[in-house]
């Protein structure tokens, strides 16, 4: 009899260690961006079918971006301001639409500046709303170590000059698989169509087919606008994440987004 108490004990117990490893699954992800001043920390949190994205500065500033795989909507968020904006996939490629034709312009008149101000002017601009995403092929460049990774080194070449360095590890070392980030791809094809040039600066797992390297990066270090940005990996962990974590707060002021046109509300 004790022997069938204490059965019937250890099946409850792991019945719910089961459900409890069940119910976490999503991915938190936490980063650390350095750019000469005092360095900024991201929060990423993932599930099958949304993302959140948190980012704070060194002014104590929040921002966040919500994006929803289903309904293919992105949400941000200015916490100061209790104000959010929400983006469309008809937005954002009405936007680029828009800042690609911005850009085609921009671009004719520096044709006709000299080098030195061309060189300004793009520096100022630092990529954003570029008309298309520079074309950057990655060598792999052996190894290095990230925290407590071994990870494989890539380096970024954009017409011959190096711009960038990637350095990767396979998903299984993190305890996950390649499907628990397939949102985040989602995110990156959706903004892709916004700022072609900046979504090579984001959190995405890579492969060789589409970004030139393989695996999910734990240090990132690319240039924008003259300066050097330096990303890297600091945790990450299975967690499971309430509702409220992917919904804008409630008395948030809803503002017209930039692709949606002055009668939309």
């Amino acid at each position: 009899m004790r022997s069938i108490v204490k059965g019937i004990t250890f099946a409850g117990a792991m019945c719910v260690l089961a459900g409890t490893l069940q119910a976490a699954d999503g991915v938190l992800i936490v980063e650390k961006t350095t750019s000469g001043g005092t360095p900024q920390t991201h929060q990423i949190q993932i599930e099958r079918t949304r993302m959140r994205a948190e980012s704070s500065g060194a002014r104590g500033e929040k921002r966040i971006m919500l994006f929803d795989g289903t309904k293919q909507v992105l949400d941000t968020i200015d916490t100061d301001k209790k104000t959010y904006t929400e983006m469309t996939k008809d937005d954002v490629e009405k936007l680029g639409g828009q800042m690609a034709d911005t850009m085609a312009r921009m671009q004719k008149q520096m044709a006709n500046l000299p080098p030195e101000q061309q060189a300004m002017m793009k520096g100022r601009m630092g990529g954003a709303g570029a008309a298309a995403a520079p074309k950057v092929q990655y060598k792999k460049a052996g190894t290095d170590t990230v925290g407590k990774w071994t990870c494989d080194k890539y380096e970024g070449f954009d017409n011959g000059q190096k711009t960038s360095e990637v350095c990767t590890v396979d998903p299984k070392v993190l305890g996950f698989a390649a499907s628990d980030f397939e949102i985040v791809r989602q995110f990156m094809e959706f903004f892709k169509k916004m700022m072609p040039a900046n979504a090579g600066q984001m959190f995405t797992i890579g492969t060789v087919a589409d970004q030139g390297f393989s695996g999910v990066p734990v240090k990132r270090t690319y240039t924008v606008g003259g300066r050097q940005v330096t990303t890297e990996m600091i945790e990450v962990s299975r967690q499971s994440f309430p509702d409220s974590s992917f919904a804008v707060p409630a008395g948030f002021q809803k503002q017209a987004s930039p692709g949606a046109g002055r009668g939309r509300q």
